[in-house]
């Protein structure tokens, strides 16, 4: 009888863990799409993604780059002081977004040209997102805002 019990015990525990397995299988094929990793221009330069990774694209928007085309396609760069990363965005952009300001995008990159799914840019005069500040830091050229 006591074998029997063990037997039965061994056999809940295997399919505990089979049952763990697969439900972190799923949870990464669910999530697989949902994680975007941040990178400056200055990493895309230097290691390119492949064409069909999705990621996020930070820096400022490099002075006198925006160059607004027929209909909704607007291109402009991204820099952060060490590579240009030329982007083209087809919407309707944040009313905040300008030149030299702080932006993160997220899309694919295709052919050298970061092709924008989303922009998002600084919601008032002082705030820059904290990946985009690291990446200016890192290339030397962050200016802190006054304030």
């Amino acid at each position: 009888m006591k074998s029997l019990k063990k037997k039965r015990r061994i056999q809940v525990i295997v399919l505990a863990f089979v049952a763990l397995a697969i439900s972190t299988g799923l949870i990464g094929y669910g999530l697989r799409d949902g994680i975007n990793f941040f990178r400056a221009p200055a990493q895309i330069a230097s290691d390119p993604p492949s064409e069909n990774e999705t990621f996020r694209l930070g820096g400022l928007v490099a002075e006198g780059s925006i160059v607004r085309g027929q209909g909704e396609t607007v291109t402009f760069s991204v820099t952060d002081g060490a590579a240009t990363i030329p982007v083209s965005f087809t919407g309707i952009l944040p009313d905040l977004f300008d030149e030299n300001q702080g932006m993160v995008g997220t899309g694919k990159l295709v052919g050298g040209v970061f092709q924008a799914s989303e922009i998002l840019a600084k919601h008032d005069e002082s705030y820059m997102p904290k990946e985009v500040i690291d990446a200016l830091k890192d290339q030397g050229v962050y200016v802190a805002p006054n304030g």
